[in-house]
């Protein structure tokens, strides 16, 4: 059965049975191998907003114009 064929049923279901469905589909996927792009004990590092002073510079010099406009 392909997803195009149960489509039609599924937006015929209730709103709770939609919840269930998801909740059934996620638990499923939890129990998947092999689900997840990253790969064990890799280290990923990510950009974050700590201490990127400029950044918050730039922000505090919007957010004071912004107050301004609306004084």
């Amino acid at each position: 059965m392909t997803l195009i064929e149960i489509l039609p049923a599924i937006h015929q279901l209730s709103v709770p049975d939609k919840l269930r469905l998801i909740r059934l589909l996620a638990e499923d996927l939890d129990r998947a191998e092999d689900i997840s792009p990253f790969e064990h004990h890799k280290l990923y590092y990510l950009l974050t907003p700590y201490n990127s002073f400029g950044a918050a510079g730039v922000l505090a010099r919007a957010l004071a114009a912004s107050d301004d406009d609306g004084a």
